[in-house]
Formats: C-alpha cells, structure tokens, sequence
C-alpha cells in the first residue's frame, strides 16, 4: 500500500474522529492537507482572527414591526390562503366594484342637507353633476371652522390641500373620468396616520409639532380613489380616551359629553357633520366605542385587512383600520377603497370582499347573545333571518397590548435606553400620563410568549365557537375578547333613547348594537347591516349643534 493510500486514511480517520469529539478546528488537519497536496506542512498554526466589537443596535423609534407577525387566522396564512382560494372559485385577489344607484328627484340645496348625505348619494350627486366637489368641499370646510371651536375635533383643517384636490377631482370627472364613489368626497382621518408636510400629533402635546415627508398607506389609497382629504381629526393622547392636548373632543348629540375613543375625532366630526366619512383605528375599542356613543355605522375590520403603514403603532398584533360613516354601505365603498395588502404592513394581506346590496338573510347564519337587543333581532327575523341563541362564548386575556406598546413607545420613554425618573412633586395626571408605557417594560419575556400561547388556544376556542355561524349580535360588542382573536364588528343605529337619566343633562341619543362577524366575514356584516338600514331610517337621523 503506498504512503499516500496512507495518508488518505489517517486524514479520514482523524477527521472523523476530531468531529466525533467536537474538536474539530481550524488548522487541525492542515498539515495532513498539505502533504497530500505535495506541498510542506505549515509553520505554525492559523491564529484566530480577533474579536471585533459587535456594532450598535439599529435605533428604534415607534414604527419599525417586529419579526414575528401576527395572523388572525388560527391555521396560518399558508392555510387562509388555500381556503380562499377554494371558496372564491380561483381568485381570491380580484376586487369587485360596487355599483350605487344614481341621484333621482330634487338636488339638496341647503347646507345641512348636503352635509350628512351619506356617501353614496353624495357620490350620485359628483357623478351626475348635479354637484361638483368643490362646492361640497367647501360645504364641509365651513362647518369644520364653525364646529371645531364647540367639539374640538380637528387638529388640522386642510383647506389648501382639499381644495385643490376637489379641483382636480372636478377636472377629472368633467372630462369623463369618474375613479368611482368616492372620487371628490371629502373626507377626515386620524391624526395618528402622517400626511406629507402636515403635522401628526398622536393627541401629545409632546408631538404637537411632529411632520413626516411621507403619506400613509391607507392615505394613498384613498387619494388614487379620488377622495379629497379635508381633515386631520382628533385621537385620544397616544390612542387612550377622547381626551388630547387641546381638550376633551365633543359628542354633536350632546356637547356637555366626550365622544369616546380614541378616534374621537372621527366619530365625532363624521357624526356632526364636518366630513362624509373618517377613517379610524382600534386596538381595543377606538372604532366601535366612539361610534356606538355618536351613533354611527362603522367598521373594525378583520385584522390584517387594511395596511397601518404610516399610522402611530400602538399594538403590532391588534391594531386595526377602518371606516366611520353614516351607512353600512358607505363602509363598504371606503373598506373597498382600502383593504389589501402592502409591503410595508407585513401582517396586511389581501382577501375577498364580496359585499352583496341585497342579501338572501335566510341563508345567513346569525346568532345572538343574551344582551343583544330584542328589537334588533326581531327585525332580522322579519328580514328572513333565522337567529339562534349563542353557545357560551370563550373568554381570556393576553398582555401584548401593554408589552407591545411599551416596545414601541420606548424610544419616548427610555430615550437613549436610560429611564428618567418621574419627580415626585408632579401632578397625579403627569405621573399617569408619564408612567403609562412603564409597567410592561418589566414583564418577562417567557410569560409575554406564554401569553401569545394561551392567545392562540383562545382564537381555537373562538374558532369552534363561530363554525355554525357568520355572524352574531351582540349587545356589549365583545370588544376585549374579538380584538385578540382578530374577528371584524359592524356598529349599526337601531333606536333612540335617553341615556343616562340621572344625569345632568339627560339627552335622547342614538342607540346602537354590533354585529361580531366570522374571520374575513367583514361583506357578510356589512351586508346584513345594510340590508336593515334599507328598511329604516335610525342610521340618516342628524344632531343638531351649532
């Protein structure tokens, strides 16, 4: 046997060996490498290369997402994806248009009448010409001077910026180029969304003065729709209650109270008449709260529907965006506009939205709870529903919304990683307002995983819950419980009454009720929500203010 035969085996040997044993390192077998290259064993062993300082973390502000996402859907996205698939018959992605009924009868000529038309017969009148957007414009520019002083809702009015979009609106559809419904509509959005060159608050004193070079996603969206962007409405201090660095914002049906929040503003500049619609967001409750105390049609979309790009981050894994109108079906036309995915929302994608204008109830499975309203109910019986009582309904909490909001509010709490102090001669409200992302920032890693664990065997229960049925009415709205779990809600006027009797000012207010929907199931709700709204008027009655 030759000496390189030899070799060969003591290397393989040795090799095998070394990585048996984890020893293995560089320069072990060089000199076996060597010679069975011909050349002459090395001189001296390799030296490791020196260890470098790692470089700095990257700098966190409030908006960059974590790696992990999460998925309202309990099987995965992968999973979602191939069940939608099946169900729209090949095509998840496609979006269907709405068609609206064109304007027939007398023009409205007074400025109230205008002003709390809903969108899509204000639609009718831009399309018909019977109203050009600048005029409607102006329309709404006026009352929100008039009203702001009395309901604090706007941070911005942005005259400049709506007029000449409804100019170019106007151009456009005289030129026979109509986008759709809401092309020339003036709308508000949350001032916790950035509009290039306008100031994003956060309803922060702190922020008050805080602009971005860039516009968000659900703001692009709307202006390729056509909408001109009038507002920036007021948002609770970062995204808590009705109350920001102006003042408490105002509910138009009875001033001496808070609209609720946080999208405060645009519960209440939508309900008193500044803006055909708002765009709001919820985490837990800021869509649905302020829409039920201002008596409004909303909607809290299944979470993931629409992209948060550009909005403050509260929650990762709750935050949501939706509609506040004055109609289901104006909801539909806006959440039209806007769902989708988006590349820099990395929990958004896209799934089918077949909003239908005239149900078959009879063939929707709707249930309701113990404190759903009687009324409500009966009606959809009367509309061909056939609702059933609903199985007890699971219940659980996780911490993500403290954890995650104090992750993204550290780069304000903690700037440059230390945490000041809070003196402890300030105000009871400084120390609440200061101290509000603190407590989570001590919460330990394993019971925040552990918590997302239990969150996932909650969406299970969810799940189980919701398989014989699309939809259920509930009377409470089931707020804690659906924004962990993802699932969508509809906010509908069903009756007035007197709220609060004992009081100060007891006033007849809007009484509202919230259809929860099956995950993705936002056409199904918004459509039996319409279908109601057809047969009543609850939803078209106006405050007076001002």
């Amino acid at each position: 046997m030759s000496k390189r035969r030899i070799d060969r085996r003591r290397f393989v040997t040795t090799a095998a060996a070394a990585a048996a044993a984890g020893t293995l390192k560089p320069g072990t077998l060089g000199g076996f490498e060597s010679s069975l290259a011909g050349a002459a064993p090395a001189a001296a062993p390799v030296q490791p290369p020196q260890q470098q300082e790692p470089p700095p973390p990257v700098p966190l502000g409030n908006g960059e997402p974590p790696a992990l996402q999460f998925q309202a859907y309990p099987g995965g996205t992968g999973s979602l994806m191939e069940k939608l698939w099946h169900e729209s018959g090949g095509n998840p992605f496609e979006r269907t248009a709405i068609d609206i009924e064109r304007w027939s009868g007398p023009v409205p000529t007074s400025e109230e009448d205008l002003a709390f038309q809903p969108v899509h017969r204000l639609a009718a009148l831009i399309r018909a010409r019977d109203i050009t957007s600048s005029e409607l414009t102006e329309v709404y520019l006026e009352r929100l001077k008039r009203l702001d002083p009395v309901l604090l809702c706007a941070v911005t009015i942005l005259e400049g910026r709506a007029r000449e979009e409804a100019r170019q609106a106007d151009l456009e559809i005289a030129a026979g180029d109509w986008r759709g419904p809401l092309h020339g509509i003036p709308y508000g959005v949350k001032d916790l969304f950035a509009v290039a060159g306008t100031r994003t608050t956060w309803g922060a004193a702190d922020f008050s003065n805080q602009f971005t070079r860039y516009d968000s996603q659900v703001v692009v969206r709307l202006r390729e729709a056509g909408a001109v962007l009038a507002a920036k409405l007021a948002t609770g201090e970062f995204a808590r209650g009705d109350q920001w660095y102006r003042g408490r914002t105002r509910n138009p049906w009875n001033v001496d109270e808070g609209s609720s929040g946080s999208s405060a503003g645009p519960g209440s500049a939508t309900a008193g008449g500044c803006v055909a619609f708002a765009i709001g967001t919820e985490t837990q409750g800021s869509i649905v709260s302020p829409a039920r105390r201002c008596g409004l049609t909303a909607l809290r979309p299944t979470f993931g529907r629409v992209s948060r790009y550009g909005g403050m981050v509260l929650s990762w894994s709750m935050d949501k965006t939706g509609p506040m109108c004055r109609s289901a079906l104006d909801c539909a036309l806006v959440f039209n506009a806007i769902h989708g995915a988006d590349e820099k929302d990395p929990a958004s994608l896209t799934a089918p939205f077949g909003f239908d204008p005239d149900p078959d109830l009879s063939a929707m499975r709707i249930g309701y709870t113990e404190d759903a309203p009687e009324t409500f109910v009966e009606a959809l019986g009367e509309l061909g529903a056939d609702p059933q009582p609903m199985p007890d309904i699971p219940s659980g909490r996780s911490n993500a919304l403290g954890v995650e909001s104090a992750a993204a509010f550290d780069f304000h709490v903690a700037p440059g990683g230390e945490l000041p102090e809070i003196p402890e001669d300030a105000p009871e409200a400084e120390r609440r307002r200061r101290g509000r992302f603190r407590g989570s920032r001590t919460v330990p890693a394993l019971d925040f995983v552990q918590s997302q664990r239990r969150r996932l065997i909650l969406m299970k229960e969810m799940a189980e819950v919701m398989q014989d049925f699309d939809m259920f009415v509930s009377g409470s709205g089931q707020v804690g419980l659906t924004n962990q779990t993802g699932h969508p809600a509809a906010v509908v006027p069903y009756d007035f009454g007197v709220r609060n009797p004992d009081s100060d000012s007891p006033t007849e207010m809007p009484l509202t009720t919230t259809l929860i929907g099956d995950l993705f199931a936002d056409d199904k709700i918004l459509s039996v929500a319409h279908a109601y709204q057809m047969g009543t008027d609850w939803h078209l009655r106006r405050p007076e203010v001002g």
